[in-house]
């Protein structure tokens, strides 16, 4: 299925664009409902009020007598002529087309409750209003200032007080959410160690009941696996230690039975039926070895690649080495050295010719390749080979293997937190790639 363009792909993310829309739309709805049920009712009372005064004050003027109108004209500004045309409100942000709303609904309900013949105009952007009255049967127009609620009613004030109130919560919901969030993240890290082939510490089980739960199925899940695994270790350890004490006893005899110099072809020919059995067992050895009680270290993997591979020249085996410079990195030295050392081994057993070992950095990791020229196998064949006890078609000529020397390897690369893959060599032969993290 594929992710939606644009979506976060963590939960904390999602959460966090959830709760941020969540509150800009009670936000919009809030200021919404404000508007219609709280401010327009406001306008439209003050408009109504502000219709009558004016209607009270036209009556009182028409009432009066010629000296006392002329005076009523003088101090309200009266002129014949009309005003010139109003200018359009120039709408700039939020609290401008909050203006504009505010003017249509006072406008619109002072004309409703004036008479026909009484219109309103505001003149420029003056914050006077003109109306035409009538005096002595004249029209005559007269400036009023204008109601405070058409302005600024502290509706800025009330906006600025619920973004603060909107951020506060948005925040607090972060952190809510980011707590909530971080055993989910253990639970990743562990969950990562798990298939590394570690064992990681005991998830905390406090929190909400779900997550709780989760952490405590987990932890039996790990202890679960830490039993199996000890069995297993234990069997296979068992199992290596009790054969080889017959198989000593039967070389010891072996020795003791046959006079020296004596059916040399047959004492050659045990002795190397013996020898497969001393590697078989040391196999299975260090396949229960997992090596998670050993501390890494930093360490030189060039130092380690070159070291074993001239103990390998030293056996009529030449790899051509090609090392780029690396940083130290942290190894588990005896693990890491039976990883390098069965890659190699592998090679030389399978492959036979081309052999070769080179290193480079790449994406913050440290890589080695070991290649060699020999027959390649097929891509199933490849992913097959790092599982227990498989072999590949090139293995029949080497019968005295258990499958278990890439288990191996690939086992001690993911303790490392690396990875390890087996692939086609370019120019013919398999390449055996493991990649190990820099920090």
């Amino acid at each position: 299925m594929t992710p939606h363009l644009g979506l976060p792909r963590s939960l904390f993310a999602r959460n966090v664009v959830l709760l941020v829309v969540l509150m800009a739309l009670s936000q919009v709805f809030a200021l919404g409902a404000l508007l219609h049920f709280v401010q327009r009712p406001r306008i439209e009372r003050a408009a109504g009020t502000f219709a009558s005064y004016v209607l009270t004050l036209d009556r009182l003027m028409n009432a009066e007598s010629p000296d006392a109108r002329a005076r009523y004209a003088e101090v309200l500004h009266g002129r014949t002529d009309a005003p010139a045309a109003e200018d359009p409100l120039v709408v700039t942000g939020p609290l401008g087309y909050y203006a504009q709303y505010q003017r249509q609904v006072f406008f619109g309900w002072l004309r409703e409750h004036l008479p026909d013949d009484m219109p309103v105009r505001r003149e420029g952007n003056d914050t006077r209003l003109w109306i035409r009255m009538h005096l002595a049967g004249q029209p005559y127009w007269v400036s009023l200032p204008m109601p405070e609620h058409e302005n600024a009613d502290g509706l800025l004030t009330g906006l600025s007080l619920s973004l603060a109130l909107a951020a506060f919560a948005t925040v607090t919901a972060y952190l809510i959410s980011r707590r909530i969030n971080r055993p989910l993240q253990d639970l990743a890290s562990a969950a990562r160690h798990v298939s590394a082939g570690a064992l990681p510490e005991p998830l905390p089980t406090q929190g909400p009941t779900e997550i709780a739960e989760v952490s405590v199925a987990f932890n039996r899940m790990t202890r679960a696996l830490k039993e199996a695994e000890d069995n297993r270790a234990l069997m296979l350890a068992s199992i290596s230690h009790d054969m080889r004490t017959p198989l000593t006893k039967l070389r010891l005899a072996m020795a003791m039975s046959l006079p020296q110099g004596t059916q040399d072809d047959f004492v050659e020919s045990a002795e190397g039926y013996l020898d497969q059995f001393e590697s078989i067992l040391q196999q299975f050895m260090d396949y229960a070895g997992s090596g998670e009680k050993e501390t890494p270290e930093m360490r030189d993997l060039n130092a380690l690649v070159s070291g074993l591979a001239g103990d390998f020249v030293g056996l009529g085996h030449e790899f051509d080495l090609s090392l780029a410079p690396l940083p130290p990195v942290a190894l588990r030295p005896v693990s890491a050295m039976r990883m390098v050392m069965n890659l190699m081994q592998n090679a030389v057993l399978y492959g036979r010719t081309g052999l070769s070992a080179r290193t480079w950095v790449e994406s913050h990791e440290v890589c080695l390749a070991v290649g060699d020229r020999g027959k390649g196998l097929s891509a199933d064949e490849l992913e097959r080979l790092k599982e227990p006890f498989k072999r590949g078609s090139n293995a029949r000529e080497n019968p005295g293997g258990t499958g278990l020397g890439l288990a191996i390897v690939d086992r001690i690369a993911r303790l490392h937190g690396g990875t390890f893959e087996l692939r086609p060599r370019e120019g013919g032969g398999l390449e055996a790639i493991v990649r190990l993290p820099m920090a």
